[in-house]
């Protein structure tokens, strides 16, 4: 199976062109149940190329095709695209590109934590433009899948995937992206948890970079023009009534709030509770504690920036200058 997609079409005489103007879902479903995945389909509809990538992904010799380039992605890797990243794989024409940086943690508000530390620390604001860059990245619903960051002429974009595993994905997912679509960022950060062993996450991002040409430059990778900065969160957060299993975003955003002095005023809360559910508490119920001990009736994910952005700055940097993040950080937007 062969999707073809782009203004360079024509020489495809042989495809299904497909006329999706005016057809509603069902048609659309109709007509890719009748393909047996030997066709060429010429589409410039995202709901047709999302049908047939989800019946067609797991097809080895499959690809997506943009016909500006001649560059071919796997369907699977565009079937991650649209799923992960919400992908514009009909690509784009560019103008020129800006200064961007964009950094992949594991979830929404992992992203708020970093969107309130670069705004707290290095003076981003949010961005109402968006660069060239990131163009073919979508917003859905009316909201973004990704916090987008300015200060001066520089971007940031801070993009949540599911768990490590979704992290390295997406770096994958993203260069090869930026070679078929040949747009640029200049670096990537990820923001990864050490699960076992610092070594076992730099093995899994040189397994991921294996298939690029890459090079080291001190802790960092470089893959032509793009720099990958790791972001190793190894943290640990220690309190009697605290389980810990890993370290997380959650061991900072602890170690702030007790920083903060906010940990102490709920202490009481947080013995009784250990002692009646006879068990230590999550570090995520410990958060929702203080959440409500501040007086904050917003969800987790805002609660994390606003109380980043409400820390004392001193603070904020001791604690990812003991984390290895605060010098790490800055080298993404630098």
């Amino acid at each position: 199976m062969r999707i073809v997609t782009g203004k360079r079409y024509e020489n495809f005489k042989d495809a299904v062109f497909f006329p999706e103007h005016g057809k509603n879902s069902e048609e659309l479903k109709k007509f890719v149940s009748s393909l047996e995945g030997e066709e060429t389909v010429v589409t410039a509809s995202l709901e047709l190329i999302d049908l047939i990538l989800e019946r067609f992904k797991r097809t080895e010799s499959g690809e997506l095709l943009y016909s500006d380039t001649m560059k071919s992605l796997t369907l699977k890797e565009a079937y991650e695209l649209r799923k992960y990243l919400d992908f514009d794989l009909r690509g784009a024409s560019f103008g020129g590109f800006s200064k961007v940086s964009i950094i992949f943690c594991e979830g929404k508000t992992d992203s708020k934590f970093f969107k309130g530390v670069y705004k707290k620390l290095f003076g981003f604001k949010e961005s109402r433009t968006t660069p060239e860059n990131l163009k073919l990245i979508e917003k859905v619903f009316e909201r973004d899948n990704f916090e987008l960051l300015r200060k001066d002429d520089v971007f940031l974009a801070i993009i949540p995937s599911e768990g490590n595993a979704g992290v390295i994905r997406n770096l994958g997912n993203f260069l090869k992206a930026m070679d078929v679509f040949e747009f640029k960022v200049d670096k990537i950060g990820l923001a990864i948890d050490i699960d076992e062993s610092a070594e076992g996450v730099m093995e899994s991002i040189r397994g991921k970079l294996s298939s690029f040409k890459f090079t080291r430059e001190g802790g960092n990778f470089r893959v032509g023009d793009v720099v990958i900065v790791p972001l190793l969160i190894g943290y640990h957060f220690r309190h009697p009534c605290v389980e810990w299993k890993k370290p997380t975003v959650e061991d900072l955003m602890l170690k702030l709030l007790e920083k903060q002095g906010v940990l102490r005023k709920i202490e009481r809360a947080i013995n009784i509770l250990c002692i009646d559910l006879k068990r230590k508490l999550k570090p995520k119920e410990v958060i929702y504690l203080a959440l409500a001990s501040y007086g904050f009736w917003g969800n987790l994910e805002g609660f994390y920036e606003m109380f980043v952005m409400r820390s004392r700055k001193k603070n904020l940097e001791e604690i990812l200058s003991a984390a290895g993040l605060l010098d790490k950080l800055a080298e993404v937007i630098e």
